[in-house]
Protein backbone atom coordinates (compact mmCIF):
# COMPACT_ATOMS: atom_id res chain seq x y z
CA UNK A 1 0.00 0.00 0.00
CA UNK A 2 2.79 2.20 0.81
CA UNK A 3 4.69 1.60 -2.38
CA UNK A 4 1.44 2.76 -4.36
CA UNK A 5 0.55 5.79 -2.56
CA UNK A 6 3.96 6.75 -2.94
CA UNK A 7 3.87 6.31 -7.20
CA UNK A 8 0.61 8.02 -6.99
CA UNK A 9 2.36 10.82 -5.50
CA UNK A 10 5.15 10.53 -8.22
CA UNK A 11 2.40 10.50 -11.12
CA UNK A 12 3.35 7.28 -11.90
CA UNK A 13 0.07 5.23 -10.87
CA UNK A 14 -3.82 6.29 -10.30
CA UNK A 15 -4.52 5.49 -6.62
CA UNK A 16 -8.04 4.68 -7.46
CA UNK A 17 -7.66 2.49 -10.72
CA UNK A 18 -4.02 1.41 -10.98
CA UNK A 19 -3.28 3.13 -14.50
CA UNK A 20 0.10 4.46 -15.60
CA UNK A 21 -1.54 7.26 -17.79
CA UNK A 22 -1.57 10.33 -15.95
CA UNK A 23 -1.37 14.16 -16.98
CA UNK A 24 -0.76 16.96 -14.43
CA UNK A 25 -2.99 19.86 -13.96
CA UNK A 26 -2.18 23.51 -13.71
CA UNK A 27 -3.57 24.23 -10.27
CA UNK A 28 -0.95 20.59 -9.32
CA UNK A 29 -2.89 17.59 -9.44
CA UNK A 30 -2.68 15.00 -11.45
CA UNK A 31 -5.61 13.62 -13.54
CA UNK A 32 -6.03 10.22 -14.35
CA UNK A 33 -6.90 9.63 -18.23
CA UNK A 34 -8.22 6.28 -17.58
CA UNK A 35 -10.51 6.87 -14.87
CA UNK A 36 -10.52 10.82 -14.87
CA UNK A 37 -9.88 10.76 -11.43
CA UNK A 38 -8.40 13.89 -10.00
CA UNK A 39 -6.08 14.11 -6.74
CA UNK A 40 -3.43 16.42 -5.20
CA UNK A 41 -0.06 14.32 -4.31
CA UNK A 42 0.44 17.17 -1.80
CA UNK A 43 -2.43 15.85 -0.73
CA UNK A 44 -1.56 12.38 -0.45
CA UNK A 45 2.24 12.70 0.73
CA UNK A 46 1.08 14.77 3.78
CA UNK A 47 -1.67 11.95 4.84
CA UNK A 48 1.25 9.14 4.11
CA UNK A 49 3.50 11.58 6.68
CA UNK A 50 0.66 11.48 9.23
CA UNK A 51 0.29 7.67 9.09
CA UNK A 52 3.94 7.47 9.63
CA UNK A 53 3.98 9.25 12.58
CA UNK A 54 0.58 7.35 13.80
CA UNK A 55 2.18 3.90 13.04
CA UNK A 56 4.81 4.80 15.43
CA UNK A 57 2.22 5.57 17.75
CA UNK A 58 3.40 9.14 18.63
CA UNK A 59 0.67 11.41 19.71
CA UNK A 60 -1.53 13.72 17.35
CA UNK A 61 -0.68 16.52 19.08
CA UNK A 62 3.02 15.86 18.71
CA UNK A 63 2.69 15.12 15.02
CA UNK A 64 1.10 18.31 14.36
CA UNK A 65 3.53 19.86 15.71
CA UNK A 66 6.72 18.09 13.95
CA UNK A 67 5.04 17.93 10.48
CA UNK A 68 3.44 21.07 10.89
CA UNK A 69 -0.06 20.89 10.17
CA UNK A 70 -3.03 21.85 11.93
CA UNK A 71 -4.27 19.48 15.44
CA UNK A 72 -7.84 19.21 13.48
CA UNK A 73 -6.00 17.70 10.41
CA UNK A 74 -3.79 15.18 12.39
CA UNK A 75 -6.65 14.34 14.32
CA UNK A 76 -8.80 13.51 11.82
CA UNK A 77 -6.71 11.54 10.14
CA UNK A 78 -5.89 9.81 13.60
CA UNK A 79 -9.53 9.31 13.94
CA UNK A 80 -9.63 7.75 10.15
CA UNK A 81 -7.33 5.30 10.96
CA UNK A 82 -8.10 4.39 14.13
CA UNK A 83 -11.85 3.60 12.54
CA UNK A 84 -10.76 1.36 9.74
CA UNK A 85 -8.74 -0.46 12.10
CA UNK A 86 -11.60 -0.55 14.53
CA UNK A 87 -14.12 -2.20 11.38
CA UNK A 88 -11.05 -4.57 10.16
CA UNK A 89 -10.65 -5.94 13.85
CA UNK A 90 -14.34 -6.32 14.12
CA UNK A 91 -14.87 -7.78 10.68
CA UNK A 92 -11.89 -10.35 11.57
CA UNK A 93 -12.65 -10.64 15.30
CA UNK A 94 -13.37 -14.30 16.51
CA UNK A 95 -14.47 -15.48 20.00
CA UNK A 96 -11.92 -15.91 22.93
CA UNK A 97 -11.21 -19.13 23.93
CA UNK A 98 -9.28 -21.66 26.46
CA UNK A 99 -7.94 -20.08 29.23
CA UNK A 100 -9.39 -16.25 29.32
CA UNK A 101 -8.60 -13.73 32.21
CA UNK A 102 -11.15 -10.98 32.86
CA UNK A 103 -11.46 -7.55 35.19
CA UNK A 104 -12.02 -4.28 34.83
CA UNK A 105 -9.90 -1.07 35.19
CA UNK A 106 -10.83 2.60 36.36
CA UNK A 107 -9.67 5.78 34.20
CA UNK A 108 -10.08 9.65 34.87
CA UNK A 109 -8.33 11.68 37.02
CA UNK A 110 -7.04 12.14 40.69
CA UNK A 111 -10.44 12.54 42.44
CA UNK A 112 -10.92 12.32 46.71
CA UNK A 113 -12.93 9.58 47.91
CA UNK A 114 -13.50 5.87 46.89
CA UNK A 115 -11.02 4.12 44.56
CA UNK A 116 -11.43 1.21 41.73
CA UNK A 117 -15.30 0.18 41.66
CA UNK A 118 -16.18 2.90 44.18
CA UNK A 119 -14.98 5.42 42.42
CA UNK A 120 -17.37 8.18 40.85
CA UNK A 121 -17.20 9.99 37.07
CA UNK A 122 -14.23 7.36 36.09
CA UNK A 123 -14.23 5.19 32.78
CA UNK A 124 -14.75 1.63 33.25
CA UNK A 125 -12.68 -0.41 30.62
CA UNK A 126 -13.37 -4.12 30.97
CA UNK A 127 -11.34 -6.26 29.51
CA UNK A 128 -10.76 -10.24 28.90
CA UNK A 129 -7.18 -11.99 27.31
CA UNK A 130 -6.84 -15.03 25.91
CA UNK A 131 -3.70 -16.73 27.22
CA UNK A 132 -1.25 -16.45 24.63
CA UNK A 133 -3.23 -15.07 22.60
CA UNK A 134 -5.65 -12.12 21.60
CA UNK A 135 -6.89 -9.52 23.70
CA UNK A 136 -10.87 -7.75 23.65
CA UNK A 137 -11.46 -4.39 25.36
CA UNK A 138 -14.45 -2.21 25.50
CA UNK A 139 -16.11 0.79 27.46
CA UNK A 140 -18.86 -0.13 29.45
CA UNK A 141 -21.34 1.87 31.43
CA UNK A 142 -21.28 -0.17 34.70
CA UNK A 143 -19.77 -3.23 35.84
CA UNK A 144 -23.44 -4.85 37.03
CA UNK A 145 -23.20 -8.73 36.22
CA UNK A 146 -26.04 -8.20 33.31
CA UNK A 147 -23.33 -6.13 31.46
CA UNK A 148 -19.93 -7.60 32.56
CA UNK A 149 -21.59 -11.15 31.48
CA UNK A 150 -23.25 -9.83 27.89
CA UNK A 151 -20.08 -8.82 27.23
CA UNK A 152 -18.51 -12.34 27.95
CA UNK A 153 -21.16 -14.52 26.40
CA UNK A 154 -20.85 -12.13 23.13
CA UNK A 155 -17.00 -12.47 22.83
CA UNK A 156 -15.90 -15.35 24.76
CA UNK A 157 -16.90 -19.15 23.82
CA UNK A 158 -18.84 -21.42 26.03
CA UNK A 159 -17.23 -23.75 27.88
CA UNK A 160 -13.98 -21.87 28.28
CA UNK A 161 -11.68 -21.38 31.40
CA UNK A 162 -12.33 -18.02 33.10
CA UNK A 163 -9.91 -16.21 35.51
CA UNK A 164 -11.26 -13.83 38.01
CA UNK A 165 -11.14 -11.95 41.43
CA UNK A 166 -14.17 -12.51 44.05
CA UNK A 167 -16.27 -9.34 42.11
CA UNK A 168 -20.39 -10.53 42.71
CA UNK A 169 -20.30 -9.79 39.24
CA UNK A 170 -18.37 -13.01 37.93
CA UNK A 171 -20.89 -15.26 39.54
CA UNK A 172 -22.60 -16.25 37.27
CA UNK A 173 -19.75 -17.17 34.88
CA UNK A 174 -19.76 -20.93 36.33
CA UNK A 175 -23.05 -21.52 34.54
CA UNK A 176 -20.77 -20.70 31.35
CA UNK A 177 -17.84 -22.42 31.89
CA UNK A 178 -15.14 -23.38 34.44
CA UNK A 179 -14.77 -20.41 36.76
CA UNK A 180 -11.69 -20.20 38.93
CA UNK A 181 -11.25 -17.52 41.24
CA UNK A 182 -8.43 -15.17 43.05
CA UNK A 183 -8.55 -13.27 46.61
CA UNK A 184 -6.89 -10.24 45.94
CA UNK A 185 -7.23 -9.48 50.04
CA UNK A 186 -5.11 -12.61 50.46
CA UNK A 187 -2.85 -12.82 47.26
CA UNK A 188 -2.54 -11.89 43.88
CA UNK A 189 -1.99 -15.12 42.22
CA UNK A 190 -0.75 -18.61 42.54
CA UNK A 191 0.77 -20.47 39.95
CA UNK A 192 -1.98 -20.13 37.09
CA UNK A 193 -4.59 -18.91 39.00
CA UNK A 194 -4.18 -15.14 38.84
CA UNK A 195 -5.55 -12.54 36.56
CA UNK A 196 -2.17 -9.73 36.11
CA UNK A 197 -1.92 -10.84 32.33
CA UNK A 198 -3.95 -7.93 31.44
CA UNK A 199 -1.31 -5.20 31.06
CA UNK A 200 -2.68 -3.55 28.07
CA UNK A 201 -5.76 -2.27 29.63
CA UNK A 202 -3.58 -1.26 32.77
CA UNK A 203 -1.03 1.06 31.31
CA UNK A 204 -0.66 4.33 32.57
CA UNK A 205 -3.41 6.85 31.89
CA UNK A 206 -2.15 8.97 28.88
CA UNK A 207 -1.63 6.00 26.40
CA UNK A 208 -5.37 4.64 27.55
CA UNK A 209 -6.82 8.05 27.05
CA UNK A 210 -5.14 8.64 23.97
CA UNK A 211 -7.03 5.23 22.37
CA UNK A 212 -9.85 4.77 24.82
CA UNK A 213 -11.67 8.12 25.25
CA UNK A 214 -10.92 9.16 21.82
CA UNK A 215 -12.59 6.10 20.10
CA UNK A 216 -15.34 5.50 22.71
CA UNK A 217 -15.66 2.36 20.82
CA UNK A 218 -14.72 -1.42 21.51
CA UNK A 219 -10.97 -2.80 20.62
CA UNK A 220 -9.68 -5.83 20.15
CA UNK A 221 -5.88 -6.97 19.08
CA UNK A 222 -3.65 -9.82 19.17
CA UNK A 223 -0.97 -9.56 21.37
CA UNK A 224 2.70 -9.26 19.59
Amino acid sequence: MKEKIERAILGIECPKCGHDCLYKLDDGRYKCSNCKFKYSPRKLNDDLQILHYFSLEIPANKARKDFGCSYDKAGRKYMQYRNEIFLYLQKEFNKLSGEIECDESYFGGKRKGARGRGAQGKVTVFGMLERNGKIYTTLVDNVSAETLMNEIIQHAEKGSVFYTDKFRSYKSLKFFGKHITVDHGNYFANGKRHINGLVPINRDWSFAKERFLSCQRQIHWKIP
